[in-house]
């Protein structure tokens, strides 16, 4: 057990029965009341918002997670299996703690996940991954105005908007988090 006063910004918490990742964490001081920590933490499964006030004497649990970089082996159902890249050990994590971003993922890229005692609390992808264009209609020769954009399917078989001039076979670079397309990737 620790004490309100070592928490930190980013540290995950098991609070009321659920994980919760300290987002923002203050020191309060008003007037001639007693000083108070205020926290404003995210649960690491649902991602409600919640902020809670503490004393500076009360007792916390801080979790002691472990972050790691895997690789992106295979999708099994609704789990996609991953496997450390030290000891070769394969996981299988949950498709829904990668969020929309799953869908930019393709086999043999990595990727980070974090355990909390042998259970996966949070994945994450890289910010941008690089997919090759599969199928998009071609560009019309002076069908073009400033930032037309066309629909375009990525090798993943997700759906993304890319300008005028990307074809079939290009690669493009792609924000995962948003699904923007960011730049054609030069061969």
């Amino acid at each position: 057990m620790a004490k309100a006063s070592d928490i930190k910004n980013g540290n995950i918490l098991r609070f009321n029965g659920e994980l919760l990742q300290v987002e923002e964490f203050l020191h309060r001081t008003p007037g001639n009341l007693r000083a108070f920590y205020q926290a404003r933490m995210r649960n690491v499964k649902t991602g409600k918002l919640v902020e809670y006030r503490f004393r500076t004497d009360e007792e916390v649990t801080i979790a002691r997670v472990e972050t790691s970089d895997y690789q992106y082996l295979y999708e099994d159902g609704e789990f996609l299996v991953v496997m450390d890249n030290t000891s070769y050990e394969q996981f299988n994590i949950p498709k829904a703690l990668f969020g929309p971003a799953v869908r930019f993922l393709k086999e043999g890229v990595n990727v980070i996940v974090a355990f909390e005692s042998d259970e996966p609390i949070m994945a994450q992808l890289p910010s941008s991954a690089e997919l090759e264009i599969t199928y998009t209609e071609p560009a019309v020769k002076g069908d073009t105005s400033t930032n037309a954009l066309k629909s375009a399917t990525v090798e993943t078989g997700a759906e993304i908007r890319v300008p005028l001039f990307i074809n079939i076979g290009d690669k493009v670079k792609v924000d995962t988090a948003t699904g923007a397309y960011v730049e054609r990737v030069k061969s």
